[in-house]
């Protein structure tokens, strides 16, 4: 039965990728060796004759399906639906409403190709994956977004329309009107949207979405910078805020006694580690947002003691703590 469902798994990535696959998709996707994996694409082929076969001038082999009925109503299993529930759970858990319509529209959608008979034994055995699983989600702290922000900025996001929004920044007495030009989502302790300010430079700035007050969608498009790389720009950010004020080289050190923790961890995607003679480590990266960063840096109590920045050492020189019970 194993090797059916891989069978069939392959098929849907022939099927669904534009090039099809080769061979290294194929071990990464089944996680296979080199020999297993060239006997399962011998089952593969023989299950699916009609599958187009092509070689690079790198010889490169790869398999593509272009029409197959059995792949494309074959509905959905109750592992896979099982993992879009926790998905739903995860999204409702961070406070992504949009997130949850798109994921429960899916699953709907995925469900309502089936037999009733059907969809009703494959819910019931993701019930039961579920709970065999244990997957449980806390009850908060979250912020709370509005779904009609979100769905505004979503709309604005895929027409390259301009924003107008009625925004109350941080030392803003009132909120005030501006016109932005949206680039991208930031979620996390607090969720942004990045965007360009028309009213003033070209560079990115981070909006708080629970200090908007009114948004709507203009008729006014614009054109989007190519060279914006928002993952780049994320990555400057410790947590989901960025300050240009704040950003450059960062560097914890952590006791031997927090490194053994601390290695479970990527605090960031850029960091560099160094061990110590001691048994501690130095993690260095670069980044801002000193608050974010402290808030964070305080679950630690006085196992890591910051190297630099210097402004950052300053906020948490009082906070340090040496009475936590356990590490995070």
């Amino acid at each position: 039965m194993r090797k059916v469902l891989d069978v069939l798994r392959l098929a849907e990535a022939a099927l669904a990728r534009e090039n099809g696959i080769n061979m290294d998709d194929i071990q990464r996707l089944l996680k296979l060796r080199t020999r297993t994996a060239q006997r399962l694409i011998h089952l593969f082929e023989e299950a699916f004759p009609a599958v187009e076969k092509r070689k690079d001038p790198d010889r490169t082999r790869w398999w593509k399906l272009h029409d197959e009925p059995l792949i494309r109503y074959q509905g959905i299993r109750e592992k896979e639906l099982a993992s879009l529930e926790t998905a739903i759970l995860r999204a409702r858990q961070h406070g992504s409403p949009l997130e949850v319509h798109h994921l429960e529209s899916i699953r709907d959608r995925m469900l309502a190709s089936m037999s009733p008979i059907e969809a009703r034994a494959i819910k019931r055995n993701a019930k039961a994956v579920l709970e065999a699983r244990g997957h449980a989600y806390r009850p908060g702290p979250r912020a709370r977004l509005n779904p009609d922000i979100l769905s505004a900025i979503e709309e604005a996001l895929e027409t390259s329309m301009r924003l107008s929004v009625s925004y109350q920044g941080k030392e803003d007495a009132v909120a005030t009107d501006r016109s932005l030009e949206s680039y991208g989502l930031l979620f996390g302790i607090r969720e942004y949207l990045i965007a360009r300010d028309t009213n003033k430079d070209d560079r990115l700035r981070s909006f708080r979405l629970d200090r908007i007050a009114a948004i709507a969608v203009t008729d006014q498009p614009f054109q989007k910078d190519p060279e914006v790389d928002l993952q780049a720009h994320a990555a400057k950010a410790f947590g989901s805020y960025y300050s240009e004020e704040e950003f450059g080289p960062v560097a914890w050190r952590f006791s031997p006694e927090a490194a053994k923790v601390a290695r479970e961890f990527e605090f960031h995607p850029d960091q560099r580690v160094e061990e110590t003679d001691d048994g501690g480590m130095i993690v260095r990266f670069s980044a801002s947002g000193w608050l974010e960063m402290a808030w964070h840096l305080y679950k630690w109590g006085d196992g890591v003691t910051v190297l630099e920045p210097a402004g950052l050492a300053k906020v948490v020189a009082e906070h340090r703590r040496g009475d936590f019970p356990s590490l995070p």
